[in-house]
């Protein structure tokens, strides 16, 4: 697996979680990617900026800060700057999204199974949303709270009267809109380094006509709004997520799955009996509605964060149950199996028992 990290600026739209008005909206997008093997070659850190984004995931989640001090220990099997494999002219390509105060590395698991079947993936940093995000020139982008995103999440598929406001602008269906335009943006970005990346490695190795996505929590819920205004997106995966008002309404036209569990693990968890409700609700209103192949995949047993790298950070989880009743490699088995099964049947037209 090869990696790079690029810094782009979408020169067209304001930044709106700044109170700047001629701040422009800036991503960090790391792309994983088929490459040739070379065992002798240090193996690039799992989180790049960890000195920036421990602290920060400490102070979201209330934590003591070195709970995520050893991040900054951790590799991956990916090499930065590696030569793209030959094994095709180009590949696949998948855009993954972050859940709230999460950060673009948090699906490792997940984004090698699938670089390392021939895709390539692009996994976008969300400013405001993810929990530290660190720019080139070295400024950060600390997260919102969940309390302060809440009522601009919740605004996207649970309308209130009164629209939530940032920075003196009124929501009126919530922030997720404005986070989809990210993935617009990336696609239109991804297009232009196929044509010529100034690292001189991925020209002309992405297949942008055989396109999708997928992501966990927020993440889902910015890709179900992505799948629903981007024609260039064929297949959308959408794990654990409430689907937004107007993909209920509108339903979507390419073939969708969905990975999550049923409602009596979700109140194993301790989740509110409404935003079960919501979830189960959403996500299963939005799969009747499809008018392709559509998946719902529920696994029994398996907890918010083990669809995320969560149970490999630590044992602990697993004792303190964390993790659930299922084992946190079992429930990584599951979602890299119907993971792979669902982008190979519908980008790169092959077979796949497990859907049948």
């Amino acid at each position: 697996i090869g990696t790079l990290t690029y810094h782009w600026v979408d020169a067209d739209r304001r930044e709106v979680f700044s109170a700047d008005p001629n701040d422009r909206r800036e991503l960090i997008v790391q792309i994983w990617y088929p490459a040739t093997a070379n065992p002798s070659t240090p193996r690039a850190p799992y989180v790049q900026d960890a000195e920036a984004l421990a602290p920060a995931l400490a102070r979201l989640k209330h934590l003591p800060e070195f709970t995520f001090a050893h991040l900054k220990y951790v590799r991956t099997n990916a090499i930065t700057s590696a030569a793209v494999a030959d094994d095709m002219p180009s590949y696949p390509v998948l855009i993954f999204l972050e859940g709230a105060n999460g950060f673009r590395q948090m699906n490792t698991f997940q984004v090698e199974e699938l670089v390392s079947h021939g895709y390539i993936v692009a996994a976008i940093d969300q400013p405001y949303t993810a929990a530290s995000v660190v720019f080139p020139d070295g400024r950060r982008a600390t997260g919102l709270s969940l309390d302060q995103m809440r009522p601009l999440i919740h605004q996207s598929y649970s309308q209130t009267e009164k629209a939530p406001i940032l920075n003196g602008q009124a929501f009126e269906n919530g922030i997720v809109p404005y986070l989809a335009q990210d993935i617009t943006f990336t696609l239109n970005q991804l297009a232009a380094l196929n044509q010529l990346d100034p690292n001189g490695i991925l020209t002309g190795r992405l297949d942008l006509h055989r396109a999708g996505t997928f992501g966990v929590s927020l993440g889902g819920i910015v890709g179900g709004e992505a799948c629903r205004l981007e024609p260039r997106l064929r297949a959308c995966l959408l794990m654990d997520a409430r689907m937004p008002t107007d993909v209920v309404k509108a339903g979507l036209q390419q073939p969708t799955m969905w990975i999550t569990r049923d409602a009596k693990t979700m109140q194993l968890e301790g989740w509110p009996q409404m935003e079960i409700d919501e979830h189960q609700g959403t996500m299963r209103a939005a799969f009747e509605s499809l008018r392709g192949d559509g998946y719902f995949v529920q696994v029994p047993g398996m907890f918010h964060v083990n669809l995320t790298d969560i149970p490999y950070w630590s044992p602990l989880w697993s004792w303190l149950g964390v993790t659930g009743p299922i084992d946190g490699q079992r429930a990584h088995s599951i979602i890299n199996a119907y993971s792979l099964a669902f982008f190979d049947r519908h980008l790169k037209d092959q077979p796949g028992a497990l859907l049948n």
